[in-house]
Formats: structure tokens, sequence, C-alpha cells
């Protein structure tokens, strides 16, 4: 256990069962959802590696972005043979602490934009990964709350303060909103203690944007939990708000960028560089709509939007 609350560790019992099988270290700022490491586990399994038997996870989850740089080396020192960089923050502390331990990233923010890697096909380095290409979907996440919400005028748009990708992201709301003649408000966050200030700040909107870094995805519950007590709408960027009684998500399927994502784990460990991997982009999208919530805040879905959706949780 690391200072700070921070957590690093293999899964004791299954790290000394793997003996000489490989180590990947998993980098993230909080918990990820389940469905995301089910999904990574998932992309292991099919290629023949079982955590216990010939590989292991070391989890390093720092409690806040600022703690990321120290759990970084800590897993570098570990002697890791792939880091897994879970989200925008984590990337660039675990580019930082390792210039030869091969990275695998899965982010919604975009690398290049960020000076992560080099460019899509050719990213260069150490670094390589999956791109949720989640700002180019902002304009279509307007347009599904004004479909849901007649008359909506004012959208708040929630954000982590330090996410390198919020610049883009927050353009391409802009450009939505302008197209849409909508107002938009931004409210930011720097750790789970502001979630309760942010929500009396957006009060006043007809709905909510919650853009999708790690800090606001480890929390799933009680974010819903406070749309729900101030009757808000809110768009998700992934499913797992829904599923706990959120309204509404459009976005990239995440778990199946997980099992992607073990793919390229498992061509580096057989001797494949990063720098000759091309970023991906999302193959798979979702939307899912939560009827059940809906009805609570007084919201009736028109069934042309209901009829479109990938999955309606009754």
């Amino acid at each position: 256990m690391l200072s700070g609350a921070a957590v690093l560790c293999p899964r004791a019992a299954e790290a000394q069962q793997a003996g000489s099988g490989y180590r990947i270290g998993f980098l993230r700022n909080g918990p990820p959802p389940p469905a995301y490491i089910e999904g990574f586990r998932q992309g292991l399994r099919e290629l023949g590696y079982v955590e216990g038997r010939n590989i292991s996870i070391e989890y390093g989850l720092a409690p806040n972005a600022d703690q990321l740089p120290g759990v970084a080396a800590e897993l570098v020192s570990r002697n890791v043979n792939v880091i897994i960089a879970a989200g925008a923050t984590a990337i660039p502390a675990a580019k930082n602490a390792t210039l030869t331990i091969p990275i695998v990233f899965v982010t919604a923010a975009d690398p290049v934009a960020a000076g992560l890697v080099a460019s899509l096909p050719r990213p260069g380095g150490n670094v390589t990964g999956f791109y949720g290409i989640d700002a180019d979907l902002m304009g279509k996440r307007l347009e599904l709350l004004r479909e849901a919400i007649p008359g909506l005028s004012r959208v708040a748009i929630l954000c982590h303060a330090t996410n390198p990708g919020n610049a883009e992201w927050l353009r391409q709301a802009e450009l939505g909103a302008s197209a849409l003649g909508l107002r938009l408000q931004v409210t930011t966050v720097r750790d789970p203690g502001d979630f309760e200030r942010s929500f009396v700040e957006m009060r006043d909107s007809g709905a909510v944007i919650q853009l999708g870094d790690s800090l606001c995805t480890s929390h799933p519950r009680q974010l819903v939990e406070l749309a729900a007590r101030k009757q808000l709408p809110v768009m998700y960027g992934i499913r797992d708000f829904v599923e706990v009684g959120g309204l509404i998500a459009y976005g990239a399927d995440f778990p199946d960028q997980y099992r992607r994502a073990a793919a390229y784990v498992e061509r580096i460990l057989n001797g494949v560089k990063p720098a000759d991997l091309p970023v991906q982009q999302p193959t798979k999208f979702e939307l899912v709509i939560n009827a059940k919530t809906a009805s609570a805040i007084g919201i009736a879905l028109p069934p042309s939007l209901l009829a479109r959706a990938d999955e309606v949780i009754e």
C-alpha cells in the first residue's frame, strides 16, 4: 500500500502462482469500472493468458492525478513487461516514467493533440493504444439531448479540471451547441469532494453532459445519485452510469477497447514494438437509455429515440 491511499498490488495470490509468467502493470487515476477490467481479462483469455497461470496484473491506482507519477515510477521499479495506461492523465505519467517498457493506453482524449504520440498510424517511441474519439461525439450527444428534451436551451458540461483532453472536448461542444442554438455552461471538478458543489452550480441547466475522465468514471453511483437528487438529466459517455440509474449514454464501447488492448499486449509480449502498432479508434458505439430514470425525472422520451437505442433499461 502506498502513501496517500494509492493502491499498487498484484493480487498477491495470483502473482505468486504466476511464477515466471508475464507481469502487466495497470495505471489509472481511481478504480476502473469492472467492465473495463473484465474486457481486458476476456481479451487475454482469448489469447491464452490466464491470471494466476501465465500472467499477473499489478494495479497502480492513484487516488488523484497528482499521485500518478509516483505510482507509475513504482510500477516501473517492479519491472513489469507492459503497462496499460488507462485514461488521459495516466498516459503522460507512464510515458515520463519509462522510455523502454512498452505502454498500451486506452483513452477518450486525442493522444496526438495531447502530444502523447507522433501520429495515429506511426505513434513512435514506446507508446501506442486505443483512442475513444470522445470529443468527436460531442455534437451527437447534444443532438440526442435536444431530441430527448424538446425546448432545451442550456446544457452544462461537467469535466475534470486537469484533463488534457478538455480543450478539444469543449471546442467540439461549442461547435455543436452553436449549430443547435444551445448555450453552454462549463463546470469543473478536481476531486470527488467537488461533485456536490458542481451539481449546485449546474442546477439551472436543462441538461448535463459529463465528460469521460477517469475521475468521473471511478464514481458512477455517487454522480448518478447527485443527478437524481437534483432532478438533472445527464448524458454520459459510458453505459456503466445508465446501468446504475443514469439517464442516457452514448459513446464508444470501452470494454471492447480494453479487450482489443489485450491483443496489443499479446503482440508486444511476442516481440512487436509499440512504434509499429498504430493507434486504433473504436469500432463499436452504443446508445443506452434508462426509461425508468426518464420517468422518475419527468421526461417523456420520444419513441423515435427509444427505437434507435441499442438498449433500453426498463
